[in-house]
This record gives structure tokens, C-alpha cells and sequence, in this order.
């Protein structure tokens, strides 16, 4: 009796499944469907885009060949509009079709890749519709213009919020785009507005990015597109790596074979020849210098060009009237006041192992003969070994240690080798004067990572072309012209010439700003030359490369 219910229970399951896999193959889109009668054509297109937007939903985008990256903006799209074509009407495109191919054809253009945008499929689609035959294949039309579709609301989010991530300092509100902003700009191009006009609208209006945007067509003209072979370096397999390199020393010629591993003495010499022929220091190493050499190609150029690019699009969609812009790799602050720089400084960075964050924050004072109060993690990691080893190391860096109560303490008296990071009640505070790892003035921003702008008392170090040697604070070497120019802009406060005679005096001072002023510390390694070009600065912490793994390494 208990077996009858169990045979019928899985009859129903059978049949379940059977009218499920009926259904799913019913409405399968056709790779081919060629439509008799003329006036077939529209409908059969219709079902066609209905099929193939119905799979894509259930399948994360992918639909037999095709997948669409915006499946759910579109399918909402055709379903307010019963499936009606956009782009194509009866047998022919209509004429905003060509003009968005032709955007996609040059997206390069836009530091964009035709390649996310069905380039290829869309290039064999619009060739085969060119032959009498084919224009009466439903399915040709209909993928198509999904694919149209698809590439439009991508290039549209790709220039308006770009490729990378949000993260804690993206400043453009629109992250995340809602249906109504795709329904908008589709209704825009319907209304008459031609694609190009829509699409160049939304990206952004900042100096730097119009100017990378203006050099690039000539970039592209010059461009040497051979593919070589990328360095992933540092290498977790150094047989891997040593292949690697030897394919790409032998691309270059420097080496002269490729079918059997060199041995030390053949590697060495060809990595001498790369060296002497690309300026580096001829040691027959393959290090970090001769890596980022081999790899800056012209292809991988564009890509950290592209990554820039969409660094601006995380900003806000106008800055303030007046800011402090420090670009970390540049090794440079520059004060912007109505959309003019009118200061420009060297400035020394953090290491990379002590790098200098991306933040945004706002100057609310500055101090002359500052007292630097070292940071438990400078103490911990560079300080107390060299204090174990001679107490003297705390006289010569000017320190002197103090307890909770800020009260001076004898270093003598004190058993360094007991203190750990769990028990250490003591503050280590360099005295105030030239000779102050601050200089004589800090400028201070509210931020986590306890770091500010200051002046130095290794000022020699600007000459260095190179720059990244803090422990993360920002030493600026106009720091003078730059307190003059924050007391100059809030003109109700303190009056220069007393900063002036604290300066003279050697006096600690603090000198609030009512009005502050914004400062953002920003990580952008391109930037267009005045003249004419694109200078590319050092990845210095690597972020280009780590996004091009991430986002671009198949390009």
C-alpha cells in the first residue's frame, strides 16, 4: 500500500521535469530563423529578443553564444516597450546604429576596450546583414540588437563610474545606477539625441582627465601594438619566471634562441644587453627595474592609462572652488583656486612599506615648531631594536621619552629589553627645532591613519628624483608659500606677519583655519604634458599592476 503513493510521487516529479525541459528547449532562442514572409519579420524578432532575454536572466547573463553584461536593464527595457527593436527597423539599422558602432570601433579612444563591447560578434552581425539572404534571419537582427543594447548601457556605466571598485575615497555618488538611469539614456536616443552626445556627457569635466583624453587619439596613432609576453614579477615559480623572461628577452632580441632553457652564464649576458640598452644599471640581475622596463609596452601603457582614467571618475562631479591636490606618484602637491594651480611643490611620500593612504579629508590648522610625537608603530618596527643595541640612538634623532603623565624619564633607567608592544608606558617626542623631523611647520587634517603635511629637516632630499621615502606623512618643500596661502584665503584670522615673528622666534604656535580647505591625497600615474604627450610616473606601490591583474590582464 506504501508503494503505490511513492510510484505516483515520482511520476508527478517525471513529469515535472519533462514539462520543464520541454518548455526550456521550446523557447531556445535559434542560432538561425530566416522569416518568409516580410511581414513576419518584426514579430519573429520580438519572440527572438523575448527568448534570448529569458535565458539570459536565468543564466547570469549568458545566453547560448551570447552574454549580456546589462541583462537585466535591457530585458526591463524591451519589456516596457513589448520587445520593439531600437535599432533596426524592418531590414536595414537605423543610422544611430552605425553611429554607436562606429563609438565601440574607437572606444580606445575613450580609454575604453571595443572588446567589452561585442566589437567582434557585432562586426560579423553587421557584415552579414549587408547580404540580401541574411536580412531575413530573425535571429541575426535580434542578437544584434541586444547586443547594441548591451554595449550601449555598458559604455554608458563605464564612463560614467568606470570599471574599478568603490572603496572608501571614491568621492561620485552614482556607484550604483538604477534602472531609471539606463531607461533614460535609451529614451534620450530615441527622442533624436544622437549616442555620442548622450554618452561624452557623462564623463568627467576634472583638468587632468580632459587633458589624458585630448592626448590620447595621437597616443593611439603612435602606439606599437606588438603583443609580448607580460612579467609577473615578484614570480612564485622561479623555473616559471626564467622561461618567462627568456621568451620575452628573445621577443626583443637579446637573446637569439627560445627552444632549450639558457643556462646562467647565456641568461646573465642577455640580461646585460636589455640593461645597457634600456639605461638601467648593468648588473645581469633580472630585478624589479628591468621588469617594470620589459613591461612597459605600448599596449600595457594604454591599460595603466585606461586604469587612470577611471581613477578620476571616482571623484565628485565638480571639486571645491579651492583644494590641495598631492599626487603620490608624481611627487607632487599642487593648490588648485578657481580651477588655476596656483602652487606647485615637490613633496617627499611614504615608503612602500610604510606608504602614504588615499584619503580625503579637510585642513583645519597648522603649527609652527611642531613636537613630533613618534608613532607606536615606527617605535615597535625601527626604534627599539636600534635602542637595545645603543642607548645613544635616542640622543642622536633628538628624542626623549616620556612617561603617561608627560613627564621626562632618564632613557638609562629603563630596562629596554622588558618592553614589548602589551607593556610600553612611555611616548617618545622629538624636541622642537630645525632639526625637528617636522621641520617647523605641520599642517594638520583629520584622518585614521594619523598622518599630516609638514616641513622636514632633510631638505636635500627633494633633489631626488624619486621620493618615496617617509614613513606615510607628506613633507612638502613650499611649505611656507602654502601657510601663506591658507592665511591669505581666510583673511579674518591670524595676520602673516605673526607667523612670520613666531617663525623668527622659534615659537610653537597653532593657527586654526575657519576656513578649511579640502586635500585629497590621490594615486593617478599618467598625466598629460603640456606639450603635447603623456608622461607615466613609477608605480611606486604597485596598485596599477595590482588592477591590471585584477580587471585587465586579458585585454
Amino acid at each position: 500500500m506504501k508503494l503505490f503513493p511513492m510510484i505516483c510521487f515520482c511520476a508527478a516529479l517525471m513529469i515535472l521535469f519533462s514539462c520543464d525541459s520541454i518548455r526550456t528547449e521550446r523557447q531556445k532562442p535559434q542560432r538561425v530563423q530566416i522569416v518568409k514572409e516580410p511581414a513576419q519579420l518584426e514579430p519573429t524578432v520580438s519572440r527572438q529578443m523575448s527568448d534570448i532575454l529569458d535565458l539570459a536572466l536565468a543564466r547570469q547573463g549568458k545566453a547560448d553564444d551570447i552574454r549580456l553584461n546589462s541583462s537585466s536593464n535591457i530585458a526591463s527595457l524591451y519589456r516596457g516597450n513589448r520587445y520593439t527593436r531600437i535599432w533596426g527597423e524592418d531590414k536595414q539599422w537605423r543610422p544611430v546604429a552605425d553611429s554607436f558602432f562606429q563609438m565601440i570601433s574607437n572606444a580606445e579612444q575613450y580609454g575604453l576596450f571595443p572588446s567589452d563591447y561585442h566589437w567582434k560578434s557585432l562586426s560579423v552581425i553587421f557584415r552579414k546583414l549587408q547580404d540580401s539572404a541574411s536580412k531575413n534571419d530573425a535571429a541575426l537582427w535580434a542578437r544584434g540588437e541586444l547586443m547594441l543594447s548591451d554595449a550601449y548601457a555598458s559604455f554608458a556605466r563605464h564612463l560614467r563610474k568606470g570599471r574599478l571598485p568603490k572603496d572608501s575615497v571614491s568621492l561620485n555618488p552614482d556607484s550604483l545606477l538604477t534602472q531609471a538611469f539606463y531607461d533614460d539614456i535609451f529614451s534620450r536616443m530615441a527622442g533624436g539625441e544622437q549616442p555620442r552626445v548622450i554618452l561624452e556627457a557623462m564623463e568627467p569635466d576634472h583638468p587632468g582627465y580632459q587633458a589624458i583624453r585630448a592626448r590620447l587619439p595621437a597616443f593611439l596613432q603612435g602606439l606599437d601594438r606588438t603583443a609580448y609576453t607580460y612579467l609577473e614579477f615578484p614570480a612564485k615559480d622561479s623555473l616559471a619566471f626564467v622561461k618567462q623572461l627568456q621568451t620575452r628577452l628573445f621577443e626583443n632580441k637579446y637573446i637569439s634562441f627560445n627552444t632549450r632553457m639558457p643556462d646562467s652564464l647565456e641568461l646573465a649576458a642577455a640580461v646585460r644587453a636589455a640593461q645597457q640598452q634600456r639605461g638601467l644599471k648593468v648588473d645581469g640581475k633580472a630585478g624589479p627595474m628591468l621588469v617594470a622596463s620589459l613591461n612597459n609596452t605600448g599596449p600595457e601603457q594604454f591599460k595603466r592609462i585606461a586604469i587612470n582614467l577611471d581613477r578620476y571618475k571616482q571623484l565628485p562631479d565638480s571639486m571645491p572652488t579651492s583644494f590641495i591636490w598631492v599626487n603620490l606618484p608624481a611627487f607632487k602637491m599642487q593648490v588648485w583656486d578657481s580651477g588655476i594651480v596656483v602652487l606647485e611643490s615637490k613633496v617627499i611620500v611614504g615608503q612602500p612599506k610604510t606608504r602614504t593612504p588615499v584619503l580625503n579629508s579637510q585642513v583645519t590648522n597648522f603649527v609652527t615648531y611642531p613636537q613630533w610625537t613618534v608613532p607606536y608603530s615606527i617605535i615597535f618596527k625601527e626604534m627599539l631594536p636600534r635602542i637595545r643595541k645603543n642607548i645613544g640612538y635616542l640622543a642622536k634623532e633628538n628624542l626623549m621619552v616620556v612617561d603617561r603623565n608627560d613627564s621626562v624619564i632618564d632613557p638609562s633607567t629603563i630596562d629596554w629589553d622588558k618592553l614589548t608592544r602589551t607593556n610600553f608606558p612611555y611616548q617618545f617626542k622629538q624636541r622642537q627645532g630645525d632639526d625637528n623631523s617636522l621641520g617647523v611647520m605641520k599642517f594638520n587634517f583629520r584622518n585614521k591613519y594619523d598622518v599630516y603635511i609638514h616641513d622636514t629637516n632633510t631638505r636635500s632630499m627633494f633633489s631626488r628624483s624619486s621620493r618615496a621615502l617617509s614613513h606615510g606623512c607628506v613633507r612638502v618643500q613650499e611649505w611656507d608659500s602654502l601657510a601663506r596661502y591658507l592665511i591669505a584665503r581666510d583673511t579674518a584670522n591670524t595676520p602673516i606677519d605673526s607667523v612670520t615673528t613666531w617663525l623668527g622666534r622659534q615659537e610653537k604656535h597653532t593657527v586654526g583655519l575657519r576656513k578649511k580647505v579640502p586635500v585629497y591625497l590621490r594615486y593617478f600615474t599618467c598625466e598629460a604634458l603640456e606639450n603635447g604627450g603623456i608622461r607615466f610616473f613609477e608605480d611606486i606601490y604597485g596598485d596599477d599592476k595590482a588592477l591590471r591583474m585584477r580587471y585587465f590582464a586579458q585585454k
